[in-house]
């Protein structure tokens, strides 16, 4: 047996023996969300290891190595407006989740709108995050392909049922904390690899990188920038993943320690994850580090030239970031699942869902569909539909169920269509044309269904 599968039995049990010893009461309250009681460190460590997955380590190292610069402008992007978006409305999304004892994030709009419409949610969100979940998957297996003697299905296999058997036994206090411990030792872990990678160099002979390291440039139109940003921007209000995580702090100090925390971790790990990319391909250019075709397999490759010792912690670190958002992302869905589509009391059947959506997820995740990062911002393209519904509840008063149902099917529709035909309206992409598509027929519609219920009351 080589050393990462002794290191993955060590990880698999620690990790096993802290969901089991942290699991609370067995009520909906309790499983799905941490009975609303957990601090802000712990928070913001498992808001930041459900955010930066796999997607970090593997496709964002890639895509930097690919693309250059731009990759930190697209990242960074996101972080802006998650911030934003956490302090401005995290306040006020964990009012109205006490107060309602809201418990999954469907529940959050069928408070305004309407039971049909959380259940669309639910629905949309599952074959959403399906595909983005399986990313979590193909990265681990990607390498462990690479560095062991396992092949990329049983790679897939070992992941799924750790993330299935974490979720199930602990619920979201194991998940939170399981998230904690990964969250701290993938930061740790990704300094050492920047340290080791920095010192490649040959700070003498630095090639030049052309149009890498400008914005735009003939990769990084402003075309290609807003289609793969703007999904992300709006992360922090459409993915019920982290959505549902602005219920658990038990506080609103707690709150306001999990965003400024969260915040730091994701500014240090951006940079030092693109950083990487960047220069390793500075090293391709100097001839210390191989061409590297297919971008997913940059780390893997990195960590073929490692020592072993780091190559070891790296691929740990790895396995670590695609478990702790695949795990939340299950739990989020299964408490979908359990409150807006079956209206279970209890967790019986959440805890069904949970190991039958890890199944879907695994054979989704064997395929190989796409690129890490393209397939991730394709399921936060179709999750767009949900921020119309998001900002109603602030800020318009118009419509009620049918106009949620509406808003949701149409945005749904129109960005599978243009994804599958590879259609571009007016030469937009498709996240500009999904928005402009749903914010359009929330207003139309939302105004029709606000007048007609008006009507009827008089």
């Amino acid at each position: 047996m080589n050393n990462i599968l002794i290191l993955i039995i060590i990880y698999a049990i620690i990790g096993s023996i802290v969901a089991l010893f942290s699991k609370g009461p067995n009520t909906q309250e309790s499983f799905f969300i941490g009975s609303r009681n957990i601090g802000g460190i712990v928070s913001a460590l498992t808001y930041a290891a459900t955010t930066y997955s796999a997607f970090m380590m593997v496709g964002l190292v890639g895509l930097s190595y690919a693309t250059g610069v731009g990759a930190l402008g697209f990242e960074l992007t996101y972080l802006v407006g998650t911030l934003f978006f956490l302090s401005y409305y995290g306040p006020k999304i964990w009012k109205i989740a006490r107060e309602k004892g809201i418990v999954s994030p469907s529940g959050l709009l069928e408070e305004r709108y309407g039971k049909k419409t959380s259940k669309i949610v639910a629905i949309i969100s599952l074959l959403a995050l399906i595909p983005y979940t399986s990313v979590q998957l193909t990265g681990v297996g990607l390498i462990l392909e690479t560095n062991s003697n396992l092949d990329f299905t049983t790679s897939i296999l070992i992941v799924g049922v750790i993330i299935a058997l974490w979720a199930f036994v602990g619920g979201l206090r194991g998940v939170a904390l399981t998230d904690s411990l990964q969250g701290a030792f993938m930061i740790i872990v990704s300094i050492f690899a920047l340290i080791w990678v920095a010192y490649r160099f040959e700070y003498t002979s630095l090639p030049s990188m052309g149009n890498l390291m400008y914005v735009p440039n003939a990769i990084w139109t402003p075309s290609f920038f807003i289609g793969l940003t703007l999904p992300w921007f709006f992360f922090a209000l459409t993915n019920p993943q982290v959505l549902q995580r602005l219920f658990i702090p038990k506080d609103l100090h707690a709150l306001r320690k999990m965003i400024i925390y969260f915040g730091f971790f994701g500014l240090v790990y951006t940079v030092i994850v693109t950083y990487i990319g960047i220069s390793l391909k500075i090293l391709t250019f100097q001839g210390l580090f191989p061409i590297v075709q297919y971008r997913d397999n940059v780390t893997p490759t990195l960590l073929s030239l490692m020592p072993e010792w780091l190559s070891l912690l790296l691929a740990l670190s790895i396995m670590a970031a695609a478990i702790t958002t695949a795990n939340s992302i299950v739990l989020t869905l299964s408490s979908m699942v359990s409150r807006d589509i079956l209206k279970e009391k209890g967790i019986f059947y959440g805890r069904i869902s949970i190991v039958v959506l890890t199944i879907f997820i695994g054979l989704f995740a064997v395929r190989k569909i796409s690129y890490i990062v393209e397939l991730s911002v394709l399921s936060s393209t179709i999750l767009l539909c949900v921020l119309p519904l998001i900002f109603g509840i602030f800020h318009y008063k118009i419509g009620k169920d049918f106009t949620g149902a509406v808003t949701l099917i149409g945005g749904f529709l129109i960005t599978i269509l243009l994804t599958i035909f590879k259609l571009s309206l007016f030469g937009l992409p498709t996240p500009v044309t999904t928005l402009i598509v749903c914010f359009t027929i929330f207003f139309v519609i939302g105004k029709i269904e606000s007048e007609y219920i008006n009507k009827q009351k008089s």
